[in-house]
């Protein structure tokens, strides 16, 4: 009979240690799906997801009333103000009837909110509240998607502006849309013909779901200071989106059953069971964030580990690595490498990429373009760059003088460390990173003319610092 410890075994080695390559298709489909479901419950066990629930719970409280003020004002101005309190009441739907009673208080608090009156401190302190929500989100986001720059504060101003403005009022124009096609004369005498009537009843259930998953996709889009896919914004918000309403119906569920809840906390009841609901909206909002991440980036699915650390035979492998692309792409005029494109042609995360990269950078090896985001070029010619001086560096990057004072084994060990130098040094003697471009080069089994010329003519020792883009070799 086969053990629980022996099924554990197999299932890691499927999951983990199973290329995809070797697995059909739907075994492939059944790996990612595994993998990603292991993903979440990492990052939700290690408290990651749930802090940063928690503290969008918070900054969600005090910025909520000026929010609806803000977009209850503008939607006024053009005549749609009424559909917001119909929404607010769907979106507290899995509350009951506290959350009607919720969502009545809070247009009373936008209702004597009164925007025209507050002077130009009040106004300024108003959207100050907003921008600092949709701040906090963009941070969120921002470490979900492994972003470390934020956006700059006059982008941040003119985009968020923007959003607060315009994006009420085509949300709520689309609802009005839809609710008076449908009251249209010739809409309903389709309805009344089969099975058009059936389809367009299923259509209007399916709407509020649409709009849903739409609102996340944008939020996934536009929020996180980086270039979001679409096809992965739509699946972490068609997946956020069944979410949102399988939870929101199993808290209503509870919401019938919750009357002792009410009895302990008394008055509180409203406003903890509101700050809960908040709280699971946030973690589903994330929870879609993450697997969007994941999808664009499948090489943090490689491995159990969610920033998987490179070997020290690793790190030297993939800096040479880098090295040599990016010194191929400048000969071939092919081009430029980015960190994201890298970091796919390799299958290695984007964090590990992106600390190489700046190592390489630190060492004067390369260089970045001033691209948003950035592109890299080689900083001096490669046959200049000798890899054992190039490996030299990497093994004893990040030392910064430190040196061990102790050598309990006499100096032999000092003498072990020289020798091995000396033979790597006298391995690769000679051979430089132009030699790794030329090897690649070999090894293509149809190189083009800049290709194989680079094989043929190195640099000449030219220096290319302060390089603004690729530049091949000139052809004869």
């Amino acid at each position: 009979m086969i053990s629980a410890q022996q099924i554990s075994i197999r299932i890691t080695e499927l999951v983990w240690q199973t290329p995809p390559s070797a697995l059909g298709p739907g075994q492939r489909v059944l790996q990612r799906a595994a993998r990603v479901i292991y993903a979440l419950s990492r990052d939700l066990s290690s408290g990651q997801l749930t802090l940063q629930a928690m503290s969008l719970v918070y900054t969600t409280l005090l910025s909520l009333v000026p929010l609806l003020a803000v977009s209850f004002s503008v939607l006024k101005g053009f005549g749609v103000h009424n559909q917001l309190e119909p929404l607010l009441l769907r979106a507290l739907a899995p509350l009951g009837p506290q959350g009607q009673e919720i969502a009545e208080r809070l247009i009373g608090y936008v209702d004597n909110t009164k925007v025209g009156v507050l002077g130009s401190l009040g106004l300024a302190l108003l959207l100050y509240s907003v921008i600092t929500l949709i701040s906090k989100i963009e941070q969120v986001f921002n470490l979900t998607w492994r972003v470390e720059k934020p956006r700059p504060l006059t982008q941040r101003l003119s985009q968020y502006l923007s959003v607060l403005l315009v994006g009420p009022v085509l949300f709520f124009s689309a609802v009005g849309a839809t609710a008076s096609l449908r009251s249209a004369a010739i809409v309903q005498r389709i309805i009344e013909i089969e099975p058009f009537g059936m389809l367009i009843e299923t259509g209007g259930r399916l709407i509020p779901y649409a709009l849903i998953i739409l609102a996340f996709a944008f939020a996934y889009l536009f929020v996180p200071n980086t270039r979001v896919r679409a096809r992965s914004a739509l699946i972490g918000a068609l997946v956020a989106g069944v979410l949102w309403q399988t939870v929101g119906g199993l808290f209503a569920t509870f919401m019938g059953s919750a009357a002792s809840f009410a009895a302990i906390y008394s008055s509180l009841a409203i406003l903890i069971l509101f700050m809960i609901w908040v709280y699971i909206a946030w973690l589903i909002l994330l929870t879609g964030a993450n697997i969007a991440f994941y999808d664009q980036y499948p090489e943090y699915l490689a491995s159990p580990e969610s920033e998987p650390a490179l070997s020290n035979r690793l790190r030297e492998h993939a800096a040479l690595t880098i090295a040599s692309r990016i010194a191929a792409s400048h000969y071939q005029g092919t081009p430029a490498w980015s960190a994201e494109r890298l970091s796919h042609a390799m299958a290695m995360p984007l964090s590990n990429v992106r600390r190489l990269l700046a190592m390489l950078e630190q060492g004067r090896y390369l260089t970045r373009t001033a691209d948003d985001p950035p592109y890299y070029l080689p900083l001096r010619a490669p046959e200049t760059i000798a890899v054992s001086d190039l490996l030299d560096f990497v093994r004893h990057f990040g030392e910064n003088g430190a040196a061990m004072d102790v050598d309990i084994a006499g100096g032999k060990l000092e003498e072990i460390e020289r020798r091995i130098a000396e033979a790597t040094r006298a391995a690769l003697q000679g051979v430089t990173l132009a030699d790794l471009v030329a090897a690649g080069a070999a090894d293509d089994p149809k190189p083009n003319r800049l290709t194989a010329k680079a094989s043929r003519e190195p640099w000449q020792g030219r220096s290319f610092e302060g390089t603004a883009g690729p530049k091949p070799p000139m052809s004869g």
